[in-house]
């Protein structure tokens, strides 16, 4: 058996990613900003909880890049997010902090890379 070569490359999936289309990270803006209406919640106060369930699930580096984007995008300070950080130690320990704030640094990296 040979392999399908697609005779028009030009319409692979990675065609849209090079042109800049993100229907996967568009669909993760949209469920946030739903969800955030749903909720009641202030803006801030809305993205603080968040990423509190973050930090608690030990959640990849992406999903910080999303939820601080949006949470900065609301007026969410930097000394607010080390707030909860510092609130959260307690609950779920220091080993989770500390992988917390390295994936938020790796999501801060993916940020810089991109916009590079």
């Amino acid at each position: 058996m040979t392999a399908e070569v697609d005779p028009n490359p030009a319409e692979s999936p990675l065609t849209g990613i090079a042109r800049g289309e993100a229907p996967v990270l568009e669909q993760l803006v949209a469920m946030n900003l739903d969800s955030l209406a749903r909720s009641g919640m202030p803006a801030d106060t809305y993205f603080l909880v968040r990423l509190a369930a973050l930090i608690a699930m030990d959640a990849p580096p992406a999903s910080y890049l999303v939820s601080l984007g949006l949470a900065a995008d609301s007026g969410v300070t930097a000394e607010r997010v080390q707030s909860v950080f510092v609130a959260l130690a307690p609950v779920v320990g220091s080993a989770r902090i500390t992988a917390a704030a390295g994936n938020v640094l790796r999501a801060l990296g993916i940020a810089g890379a991109a916009d590079s």
